[in-house]
């Protein structure tokens, strides 16, 4: 039943400053006349959060209280998260909006409580008469309804997808759904009024949330928002209470059988047009691409995102198990003699699912499940709910799941080896056997299995996944032990079948792992060499020691040091080349026990304390700092100027250090992580520069994935900073740390390009600076054009009154008319004239990989010994 206190609470925020229409009778006061008094599913209890999780305190979320039960999927932000499974289930056929899934693809925008009736959005494009609604007309002057849907997320179910071949997506469930009762106006109202004009085929809906790309936003068909039977909506109610931040709060779009992506949140704008949305996150986002194009070849190929005809919108047929639960138990001494096996199951576009078929002997033969329509019981009442009409009497589409069951003796269970679910919807659309592996990972609708092992007196039921990077799962132990996922017979193999003919996999992994390697390593072992002397560290659930290779690393000792005892997959990933993981194998130990997977990520989830910090920088954990602003020095280069805790904190990063950045990409989710060198003062207090280079798409060229997403950061937008790291510092007077090794100087040989010129400036200034520095740099800077010169005004002015210990030299390969320095690239001959070869002479080097392989060559050619010379 409603609750009274939220209802009031509700209202209160609603009339504030201005007395609104009264709102309708509650359900139990205004029952139809119906002789049959029908039981509606209400809403399950709730408890409305009021207190903002530790683990989102340093987020920009940290305005949002939220469930702890909660999965997380993508770390700590943005949110995006599913409930567990049997928790989601139990509910019934109603979700709480503490458990209802989250997909956010960046920070929650924060609207007041007093400014909810004053939120406003627009109707324009093509339409005779634009309108500008506020919530408070809305629910004036439209008529209300309240209606029971059920929103799914295109990835539900993407694990499965990940754990055969790694998509671009992180890894759902078959939690990523949750059905509610909606309170709000029909969209058709709206735009009836707006009137569309003659040539107008989608509409457009883009919300608030400000995201690297642009705001969130995305179309569907025009006729099908016309359409009554289409139930597409405009809610701000969720199971009577108003909306909750991380579901749209104050206003969201939500679109009945299609993916949730659809369904805009913190809604801002409906825009009529002749074309689908050009919005960055309706092409990039929600698409089921060929299953033969790998990831590197959709990334080569815009014409393939912008085709329409891979845009997902009506939901395809799916189902899954919720009991047996993964890993329960089931005796079979003394036990039931029946075990009822159920589930959930839906569809999209408004149909109805007709039937759920079972199997417990791989598919040969299926059982037929009983399917509970909880949905059908809302059509037999025409009465008030939570402030809107519940009528859909004459209303013949399905829009929420269904619940399935079915009894089976529990003898019969245990001389099989698994349960399989499919389910078929009105249009005869059958779940299918095998999977349909996508680059995106999404609409995962295949057969839904559930292992079953006979472990003496018990049965053990096991799932496909586990959701994020929770352990667990049929399919990760099938892929571990060398099964072939993708075989026809979910990686196993049939008795008499020649397990050489099984089919390939889509893709090779490169292994990382020792070959015959079956060591199990502790969460306690690992933590012992949490240290410098012989550390540890963790990649995708295996363990590698670094001691041996903290010399040779080319990110220096600290890099390796900064890791032990962690987890650093991510890092790693994004960084390392497949050369580097072919190396990998020599440095493998173990493999973590499952306890310490899980044991490890809740550690590494924990905030810091909140005590504030002296040094912004942490080597083994990562902080956020928030954009603060950006500054174009030049068409393609900005200063991005960042934020620090606070105005008295320091950056922490040593001269000639550099910190790791990591933005994470808006659609696929992993992590983007670069290096980077500051070029705001050691010293400085509070905020924090950093130079970057655009490197964007031109044409048929791809840009940086960094670039753009920095390019495209929002102001206010909070950023991963990590560090120190490197393998070189600059301690003064000649005097640097290679490698953990003191070393004397008397000259610098700086050779630099483009961007390259950071940490060589960091240095040249450090040096200049220092009156008492008696150390000669000699600075040889290539650029194409004049423009690229980075740091041209700041180099001239630590020069003057240092002539006699510095010189900065500019070459250009496309110089101008006039130009008054050099011409052509940095080439041996250059570094020779330049800079003459002594053993009191170090080499500092930075730039593409092309001029640091050319100049290594020509230094060697030229006599310089590799321990003079350092590549950043």
């Amino acid at each position: 039943m409603e609750d009274p206190v939220q209802n009031k609470n509700d209202q209160a925020i609603l009339i504030k400053h201005e007395q609104l229409p009264p709102s309708p009778p509650q359900s139990e006061e205004n029952y139809s006349d119906s002789s049959e008094e029908v039981e509606i599913p209400l809403p399950p209890p709730t408890t409305i959060p009021t207190e903002t999780l530790d683990i989102d305190k340093k987020t920009p979320d940290a305005h949002v209280p939220r469930d702890p039960r909660l999965i997380r999927l993508t770390g700590v932000h943005p949110f995006n998260v599913e409930p567990p499974l049997s928790a989601l289930y139990n509910e019934g056929f109603l979700t709480s909006p503490d458990l209802f899934y989250v997909r956010n693809h960046g920070a929650v925008p924060y609207v007041r409580d007093e400014d909810i009736p004053d939120w406003e959005f627009s109707v324009e494009g093509l339409v005779e008469k634009p309108l500008t609604v506020t919530l408070r007309q809305l629910i004036a002057e439209y008529e209300q309804i309240t209606c029971p849907i059920t929103l799914v997320c295109a990835g539900n179910r993407r694990k499965e997808q990940n754990q055969v071949r790694k998509s671009k997506g992180f890894s759902w469930g078959p939690a990523g759904v949750s059905t509610a009762l909606f309170t709000g106006v029909i969209m058709s109202d709206l735009l009836k009024r707006a009137r569309p004009r003659r040539k107008a085929r989608y509409l457009c809906m883009e919300g608030a949330d400000k995201l690297p790309n642009g705001f969130y936003g995305t179309s569907v068909k025009l006729n099908w928002v016309m359409d009554p039977n289409r139930g597409m909506m405009l809610a701000y109610k969720m199971n009577g209470e108003m909306l909750r931040p991380d579901h749209g709060k104050p206003l969201r779009a939500v679109i009945p059988g299609q993916i949730g992506g659809r369904s805009v949140k913190w809604l801002k704008k409906l825009i009529v047009t002749a074309a689908p949305s050009d919005n960055w996150y309706h092409i990039y986002d929600n698409r089921v691409l060929p299953t033969m194009k790998s990831p590197d070849e959709s990334a080569n190929d815009p014409r393939l995102w912008a085709d329409e005809r891979y845009a997902i919108y009506d939901l395809s047929v799916n189902s899954a198990t919720a009991y047996p639960a993964h890993e329960e138990q089931l005796c079979l001494v003394g036990g039931p003699e029946n075990y009822r096996v159920k589930g959930y199951a839906y569809s999209g576009g408004g149909r109805r699912i007709t039937r759920v078929e079972v199997s417990i002997d791989k598919g040969r033969s299926w059982r037929l499940a009983s399917v509970e329509y909880a949905e059908d019981r809302y059509r037999e009442v025409d009465q008030n709910l939570f402030g809107g009409r519940l009528d859909m009497s004459w209303r013949e589409s399905c829009f929420c799941w269904c619940f399935w069951s079915l009894r089976i003796p529990v003898p019969e269970l245990a001389d099989a080896k698994d349960i399989i679910v499919r389910a078929m919807d009105e249009s005869m659309n059958l779940q299918p056997r095998d999977m349909y592996w996508s680059v995106l990972g999404m609409m995962n609708n295949p057969w839904f299995r559930v292992t079953i092992s006979k472990e003496g007196d018990y049965l053990r039921f096991e799932h496909p996944t586990q959701p994020a990077l929770m352990p667990g799962g049929w399919m990760e132990r099938v892929k571990k032990l060398g099964g072939n996922l993708m075989n026809g017979q979910w990686g196993e193999s049939l008795a008499g079948e020649d397990e050489g003919q099984a089919v390939q996999e889509q893709a090779k992994e490169i292994p990382m792992t020792k070959e015959g390697l079956k060591k199990e390593i502790t969460i306690d072992e690992l933590r012992k060499h949490d240290n410098d002397k012989d550390p540890w560290f963790v990649v995708n659930g295996e363990v590698y020691e670094g001691s041996s290779f903290m010399k040779e690393h080319p990110g220096g000792a600290q890099s390796i040091i900064s890791a032990a005892g962690l987890d650093i997959s991510d890092e790693f990933t994004a960084i390392h080349s497949e050369t580097a993981k072919g190396m990998m194998p020599d440095y493998h130990i173990g493999t973590l026990d499952a306890f310490s997977k899980v044991a490890l990520s809740e550690t590494q989830s924990e905030t810091a304390t909140n005590e504030p910090r002296p040094t912004f920088l942490q080597p083994r954990s990562w902080s956020k700092a928030i954009l603060h602003s950006k500054r174009a020095i030049s068409s393609d280069t900005i200063i991005f100027t960042f934020t620090l805790d606070h105005d008295e904190q320091t950056l922490g990063l040593p001269v000639g250090q550099h910190l790791m950045i990591r933005l994470r990409d808006p659609v696929e989710r992993e992590a983007i992580i670069r290096p980077y060198t500051p070029i705001s003062e050691i010293t400085r207090k509070g905020h924090l520069d950093v130079l970057i280079k655009l490197y964007l798409d031109s044409g048929a060229t791809k840009g940086g994935k960094m670039s753009k997403a920095m390019n495209a950061l929002p102001i206010g937008h909070g950023v991963d900073f990590k560090g120190p790291i490197g393998k070189f510092t600059y301690l003064g007077r000649g005097l640097c740390d290679v490698q953990g090794t003191e070393k004397r100087v008397k000259r610098f040989a700086m050779i630099c390009a483009g961007s390259g010129i950071t940490p060589i400036y960091q240095v040249f200034r450090a040096v200049m600076r220092d009156k008492g520095d008696a150390t000669i740099c000699t600075v040889l800077n290539g650029n194409r054009l004049v423009e690229d010169i980075l740091c041209r005004e700041d180099l001239e002015a630590l020069l003057k009154g240092n002539e006699d210990r510095g010189e900065v030299i500019h070459t250009l390969t496309r110089a101008p008319e006039g130009w008054e320095g050099l011409k052509g690239r940095i080439s041996g001959k250059l570094v020779q004239k330049h800079c003459e070869c002594h053993d009191d002479t170090m080499v500092l080097v930075c730039g593409p990989e092309a001029l640091e392989k050319s100049i290594h060559i020509a230094l060697k050619e030229q006599g310089w010994k590799d321990e003079q010379i350092l590549f950043f």
